[in-house]
């Protein structure tokens, strides 16, 4: 159970989720990187529960986009295949080193803010640098059928599954990017729209081994869900009417300030 009073911080817990949600719909990334810190330094949840929760908060929301994705076609499912090959056996084994070591309460929370930010600034720099990487190719006509680089593909997967089981962090901005420096041929919208479907089972995987070792609100996340809804709905209206390039820096400054908010409170 959370360590605050939901009866008392629920307006502020929806209202949050409602501007997460906001962001995601207006920017396609940041479920992971923009909740956790949220949780954590405003509402005084404990990082693990923090992560725990966000989990399967992202689960269903990037779930909530995943089919659309398939229906329009920007879905490589061998790609999926593969990352999910690496990602889910790596987010096992960081569950399993979770339960095996069972670090002290201060010493993970410790060990999870700093991965955090760490996370936080990497995926900052990513989404600035995105657009840099996306102009290099793209003058590439993507062939009928893109190759699968399977041992790259299955590190990639297994590091994604480590860094997000830790902090919720790096499905997204992260793993958008190296799936762009590795398929260079391929479209944008099919590297976001597989990077989306490869996060449902990620996170829900994750989310689930959090919730077996009591890292899990229910009435938190129902909380943050009845804010983010209509927030995604909100934001993914407005995405076509603001430049890219701004929403990408709005984006990338919220998150560089987020990992210096959890720096202050190491």
């Amino acid at each position: 159970m959370p360590d605050v009073d939901l009866q008392t911080l629920w307006p502020m817990i929806i209202s949050g989720g409602f501007v997460v949600g906001f962001l995601v719909g207006l920017t396609g990334v940041g479920a992971g990187s923009l909740m956790t810190p949220f949780l954590i330094t405003k509402i005084g949840i404990s990082p693990a529960l923090a992560v725990g929760t966000d989990l399967l908060f992202a689960s269903i929301t990037k779930a909530s986009a995943a089919w659309p994705h398939h229906n329009f076609g920007n879905v490589n499912w061998r790609l999926v295949a593969w990352l999910a090959a690496g990602s889910v056996p790596g987010s096992l084994a960081m569950l399993a080193i979770l339960h095996v070591l069972d670090p002290d309460t201060a010493r993970l929370a410790a060990l999870i803010k700093h991965a955090l930010i760490a996370a936080l600034v990497i995926s900052s720099l990513a989404i600035i640098f995105y657009p840099l990487i996306t102009r290099r190719g793209a003058q590439v006509v993507e062939p009928t059928d893109v190759p699968v680089r399977h041992l790259s593909t299955l590190l990639l997967g297994l590091c994604l599954g480590s860094i997000v089981t830790l902090t919720s962090v790096g499905a997204g901005a992260i793993g958008v990017v190296i799936l762009t420096l590795l398929y260079p041929t391929l479209r944008t919208r099919r590297l976001i729209g597989t990077d989306i479907v490869h996060a449902v089972p990620l996170t829900l995987v994750s989310g689930l081994g959090h919730m077996s070792i009591g890292n899990t609100s229910f009435e938190l996340l129902g909380l943050l869900l009845v804010g983010s809804i209509p927030g995604i709905a909100i934001g993914s209206r407005l995405t076509g009417r603001l430049p890219d390039w701004l929403l990408r820096l709005f984006l990338a400054t919220i998150l560089c300030f987020a990992a210096y908010q959890l720096a202050q409170k190491l």
